[in-house]
């Protein structure tokens, strides 16, 4: 069972997804910060780095965009040309251009961006110009595969693309055909307002955090969808009556005087969850670690003894570790390189099931992921798909140790 909560404050919008009754995404979004993933813009190239194979295109925003030569090429891998040409032969300075941004400006670099373009629906992902179909991985029946590709490959010409979402496993093609023509307009009209506009101009808005999480997460197994702020209910509930018009699930307005998150136990959650220690329900506990490309996760056991050898207390711990390390990755949106250091276990049966209770326990996970394996010194390692700034790294730094726990000593004086 899946509960969203979501707490307006008129500075933010904080937003909860319960399964089971444990946290599993946080999110906020700033009324004045609102993340750019997403959005289109029409930039102006300011700057083109053959060394780097890359240029720098002003869009508008503090820092000028990054544009590498692969999001350049033509984004269906049989088109692009066998040898790589420089990116000076395809951008010069002064271009203007049609980008996506892919991935929010963060720390001191700026946002990156795409001229591999897409724009997500309810039951699709549409792209104009990529000229292939596919259809989501979690979709597993064969029969339920093609069928859906069939329906792709009758909806799109030649140049188009389009991907199958999870969520539009036996919808009915009528659904999916709306929700295409839907987001084939969408594309039409940014590229009219791109014939009008100055560079550097906005020419599509990605949707708002809650109406994402409506849009993505949202399914019938949704029980219950609260909000404390009438106002936005009602406009949420707007969105809701467009995207599922026959069967539009229910919004509930919370009133009472206690905040919403403390009455659904969230806070408490989020009070434990985002700790740099982070105790697992049997006794262990994970150390967890982050700079800007890398978080390091180190799995310890704690209070918890088994009853049975140290193989078995081990295994026990490290797969307990694994189920809640999937859920706080998601929970925590941490992204680009993960190195988990499990405890060392001395049978290889052990170690694989150790990385399939992983694995198995991150399909839920809508964010691109990829487990690498074992290194040799006995690290698991893995990626996830680095889009916004991670939910742990939008608290403040302490102005005091700068993050990181310790304080400088103070030279005494005479």
């Amino acid at each position: 069972m899946k509960q969203m909560i979501i707490h307006c404050e008129p500075s933010s919008t904080q937003m909860a997804l319960m399964e089971a009754g444990r946290l599993v995404e946080f999110a906020v979004e700033r009324t004045q910060a609102k993340g750019l993933v997403g959005s289109f813009f029409k930039g102006k190239v300011v700057n083109v780095i053959p060394g780097m194979q890359a240029a720098f295109v002003d869009i508008g925003q503090k820092k000028n965009a990054f544009l590498y030569i692969d999001d350049v090429l033509h984004p269906h891998l049989d088109k692009q040309p066998k040898v790589k040409p420089s990116i000076i032969d395809l951008l010069k300075v002064g271009q203007e251009i049609i980008v996506q941004v892919t991935k929010d400006a963060i720390g001191t670099k700026g946002a990156r961006v795409t001229t591999h373009y897409s724009l997500p629906g309810r039951w699709i992902v549409y792209m104009p110009i990529s000229a292939y179909v596919a259809v989501s991985k979690r979709v597993e029946r064969e029969a339920e595969r093609i069928r859906l590709r069939q329906i792709g490959e009758q909806l799109r010409n030649e140049q188009e693309g389009l991907i199958l979402r999870t969520v539009a496993e036996d919808e009915p093609p009528e659904a999916i055909q709306d929700d295409f023509r839907m987001l084939r307009k969408q594309w039409t009209d940014i590229q009219i307002l791109a014939k009008s506009e100055q560079a550097p101009a906005v020419l599509h808005r990605e949707l708002s955090m809650v109406q994402r999480l409506f849009r993505d997460a949202y399914t019938a197994a949704t029980a219950e969808i609260v909000m404390d702020d009438e106002e936005q209910a009602r406009e949420a509930g707007i969105f809701l009556q467009d995207m599922l018009p026959v069967s539009t699930p229910r919004i509930h307005t919370y009133r009472g005087e206690r905040p919403i998150f403390e009455v659904y136990g969230i806070q408490q959650q989020i009070n434990k969850d985002f700790q740099r220690k982070i105790w697992l329900p049997g006794g262990g506990y994970l150390i967890w670690d982050s700079t800007e490309a890398l978080t390091v996760i180190d799995v310890n056991t704690g209070k918890f003894t088994g009853s049975v050898n140290l193989e078995d207390t081990v295994v026990q711990t490290n797969v307990e570790a694994a189920f809640d390390i999937a859920r706080l990755l998601r929970l925590r949106d941490t992204g680009g390189i993960v190195i988990i250091d499990f405890i060392d276990m001395e049978l290889e049966s052990n170690r694989i099931r150790v990385s399939e209770m992983l694995e198995v326990s991150m399909r839920p996970d809508r964010t691109q992921h990829h487990i690498m394996g074992w290194t040799k010194l006995g690290l698991l390692e893995l990626t996830r798909k680095k889009m916004r700034e991670s939910t742990a790294q939008s608290a403040e730094v302490c102005n005091v140790c700068q993050g990181t726990g310790w304080l400088t000593p103070v030279t005494k004086r005479n």
